[in-house]
């Protein structure tokens, strides 16, 4: 009746039908329409997810947007308050959703939002990396609806009504500070729509969803998904990669490659191929590093592994000469980092001469003064080392003419 009342209403002054010629047209239009598909729904498989469209209103202006899921066997409905309809509010409300039904789907559909799905497609569409990365940790799959289908996921646009009838439609003359505010005022009236009894079917969504979906759904991890974003990153000559002003380390030989960086609210992991190459605690310090000895190269390690006191336990390890030659070399400049080279070099004489002759010229260079490592290469290089020198009053100047005696100076 009212589709004719319309018609008939829209053409005024033109032809017009009585309501049983109306009646007969629409019975010919009927018949031509394509065939609805009765869907069968296998018990905790899929859940569907959406936005509504109605929203509820903040008090500083804007409005918080309702998050809404259902189960396709039970219609178990979910519903949230969110910020926006931004990643990060899709991800909260598909990880609150599982929280509340206690139990992992082995499906997710969506629609087909620029937020979770990269490449939208009837045949092969392609969600983004987050979305990806949250399903792998549920151990689920997410599968958007056919773009412009909405009969793909009619069980939550079932759920949308529902929620604005008997949720939103309690809360529509409320105003609430915050998005918090109007959340908690969502989760006081679920149970009640949850628990409200089917008209033409026995029990109710609650009761259906613990007998034929919650058996048949998969265990939940066992911790909820924390929030991951995703980038690419190039490996510097200094194997550290950027991630918002901080420099992270990797292992060296992925140099000049380009890998990909999962970054959460406590941990950088940096991934080649899918594999985990490096994971550090996330810091907020601009310009900072954080490095880990084994993505360093072994001589950058043995490095920084010297300090002065490892230095001269070498060197007393080498002799006692060596040792002393060693704190006096550190000793004689103002920062001890300074003396870190010819004492490195020192090393070099051990490995090329042995340590037997490098304290020879150790003892050597204390007699005559010096604490430089070129002068202990040249006693090595000129086998100064190995002249013995004379023992203690063992020599005695000869008597001659140029001998000068106390009686030459009265």
């Amino acid at each position: 009746m009212l589709l004719w009342q319309e018609y008939a209403q829209a053409h005024p002054d033109g032809r017009t039908w009585r309501y049983t010629q109306f009646c007969e047209h629409y019975k010919a239009f009927r018949a031509r329409l394509k065939r609805s598909m009765r869907q069968h729904r296998i018990a905790g498989e899929k859940l569907f997810v959406d936005y509504s469209g109605p929203t509820l209103r903040l008090r500083e202006g804007g409005c918080a947007q309702v998050f809404v899921s259902a189960m396709g066997a039970s219609s178990y409905t979910f519903a949230c308050a969110t910020p926006a309809q931004k990643l990060d509010d899709w991800i909260e409300g598909m990880t609150r959703s599982i929280s509340y039904m206690g139990a992992v789907p082995h499906l997710i559909v969506p629609d087909n939002p620029r937020a979770l799905i990269a490449e939208p497609d009837r045949y092969e569409p392609q969600a983004n990396a987050t979305v990806l990365d949250f399903a792998r940790h549920y151990g689920t799959s997410v599968l958007p609806a056919r773009p412009y289908h909405p009969q793909d996921k009619a069980a939550v646009e079932s759920a949308v009504q529902v929620v604005g009838r008997w949720i939103l439609a309690s809360l529509r003359h409320r105003v609430f500070d915050t998005v918090a505010e109007a959340d908690a005022a969502i989760q006081a009236l679920l149970p009640s729509l949850n628990q409200r009894p089917f008209r033409k079917l026995p029990g109710c969504r609650a009761s259906v969803f613990a007998e034929l979906d919650r058996p048949a759904m998969l265990a939940l991890p066992a911790a909820p998904y924390e929030l991951a974003r995703f980038k690419t990153v190039k490996v510097h000559i200094d194997y550290h990669v950027e991630v918002d002003m901080h420099y992270y380390s990797v292992p060296h030989a992925l140099v000049g490659q380009a890998l990909e960086a999962r970054i959460t609210r406590r941990l950088v992991e940096v991934l080649h191929r899918g594999q985990r190459v490096a994971s550090h605690a996330r810091s907020n310090r601009r310009g900072g590093y954080t490095t880990l000895d084994e993505h360093m190269p072994a001589s950058h390690r043995a490095h920084k592994d010297w300090s002065p006191q490892r230095l001269i336990a070498w060197g007393e390890q080498v002799g006692t000469a060596t040792g002393i030659f060693v704190t006096r070399a550190l000793a004689r400049h103002r920062h001890p980092e300074h003396g870190y080279r010819a004492c490195l070099g020192l090393l070099a004489l051990a490995r090329r001469y042995g340590q037997t002759r490098l304290e020879a010229a150790c003892e050597s260079a204390l007699v005559l003064g010096t604490y430089r490592c070129k002068h202990v290469h040249e006693i090595l290089k000129n086998n100064r080392d190995r002249v013995t020198p004379p023992a203690q009053g063992d020599w005695v100047s000869p008597e001659h003419d140029n001998l000068r005696g106390a009686q030459n100076y009265q």
